[in-house]
């Protein structure tokens, strides 16, 4: 007979099974009943805590993607816990049709902590850069003229799904079979200012620009290109819009990213690390933009719900009381130290870039996708953007034993799958 520790085993190992078996057809259905559009997934995350996740297995990684940017405070941080099990038990959701006081503790919190004078919430990043798109428009048209009405973007951007969003994107590979797009937007290349300048004329009326690429490949845009748009559009009286989807909200070392590099814009967009990993999109505007939108013009049903501004309020207390984007500069350049390191050492690693925790590195051979499923593999969560390049967005919270850790993975997956 089987005593009380192998009794606990059989139990533990019993559980196992039928977790696992649970897992199986889990993954049979969703083969069978989702949209493709993410293609072949094999790997179930059920649990999450700090910078460590754990799969359906019972396998461990350590994150360095954090959701995409977006659990800068790690997982289950108990500040966001606390914010969704006190605010759940109150009111999780009523409509726009009456104010919600999270929402409104939201909207003061980011505009006595930004540039910006008034806000607008969303579900999602795409949905914020579609009401920023509405907004300049509306402003121009109202300001100037009806044909002033094209809006200025950079090839190698990514600003969204929706169409208006999609046809902002300066990616034909994200854009084609979704014609015809959206009309009135052009594109110019990033940080070549004379390229903006040369688009400049009487219809235009704004600037689009992500300070980082993120989609792009993770391209810093350089000071004197942000300055220049920012001269440029005070000349020709056009709006400024910065996306900070991706790299805004601490992750570049500062609260935001044109503090980093000294240049304020007119209207901001916000998303992904805002709601702690619950779904929020944010449209910061200033000046006569902040007060073109009335009644009628532009609305969300669940846009900043109880529940989602709540989390989100929690996350940018912390943000702005824990000194997440000091951390974040400091461990960013750790972090770089030791990929530049990696680098020195193996050739198939052409350049390491970004800013703070947003950072990259472009490989030689197209190996992306493979080092990818190594580190995976390895116990090391990271993307690829195209076949070249590595993308880092790991939580602001990591440690320099974190990034040594990470950076002692990704450098067996590099061995394992590189060139000889």
């Amino acid at each position: 007979m089987l005593g009380s520790f192998g009794l606990a085993m059989w139990f533990l190992q019993r559980w196992c099974t039928m977790q696992q078996m649970d897992a199986d057809a889990l993954i049979q259905q969703s083969q069978q009943y989702l949209m493709n559009t993410y293609g072949s997934r094999e790997l179930m995350l059920v649990k999450g805590q700090g910078v460590r996740v754990w799969d359906h297995t019972g396998k461990e990684y350590l994150d360095f993607l954090a959701g995409i940017g977006v659990n800068n405070l790690g997982h289950c941080h108990p500040c966001i816990v606390e914010a969704l099990r006190t605010q759940a038990e109150q009111l999780l959701h009523c409509s726009n049709l009456y104010l919600i006081a999270p929402q409104i503790g939201l909207a003061a919190f980011l505009c006595e902590h930004s540039f910006a004078e008034r806000v607008f919430l969303a579900n999602s990043g795409a949905e914020a850069n579609e009401g920023a798109i509405k907004l300049v428009r509306l402003y121009s048209k109202q300001k100037f003229s009806d044909e002033r009405t094209t809006i200025i973007t950079m090839h190698q951007s990514f600003h969204g799904r929706t169409m208006a969003a999609l046809s902002a994107t300066g990616q034909e590979k994200v854009q084609k079979g979704f014609e015809p797009l959206v009309p009135g937007f052009v594109f110019a290349t990033f940080n070549d200012l004379k390229s903006v300048e040369r688009l400049i004329n009487s219809t235009t009326c704004a600037i689009l620009v992500e300070p980082i690429q993120g989609e792009g490949g993770v391209i810093p845009a350089t000071p004197d290109f942000l300055a220049g748009l920012r001269r440029l559009c005070n000349a020709h009286s056009l709006a400024l819009i910065f996306d900070e989807i991706q790299c805004g909200l601490g992750r570049t070392g500062t609260n935001f990213a044109y503090e980093h590099y000294g240049v304020v814009p007119d209207v901001m967009t916000l998303a992904k690390a805002l709601g702690g990993g619950v779904p929020i999109g944010a449209l910061l505007a200033k000046g006569e933009l902040a007060e073109v939108f009335q009644p009628g013009h532009h609305a969300s049903t669940f846009g900043g719900n109880p529940l989602a501004a709540s989390a989100a309020l929690a996350y940018l207390r912390e943000l702005f009381d824990g000194q997440l984007a000091t951390s974040a500069a400091r461990m960013g350049k750790f972090l770089r130290s030791e990929l530049e390191a990696l680098a020195a050492r193996n050739p198939c690693i052409r350049q390491v870039r970004g800013v703070g925790l947003m950072l990259a590195l472009e490989l030689g051979p197209p190996l992306a996708m493979q080092v990818v499923a190594a580190c995976r593999q390895q116990g090391l969560l990271i993307n690829a953007i195209g076949e070249h390049v590595l993308r880092f967005l790991p939580p602001l919270i990591i440690t320099e034993a974190d990034c040594r850790e990470a950076c002692m993975k990704l450098d067996s997956a590099l061995r394992e799958v590189g060139p000889p």
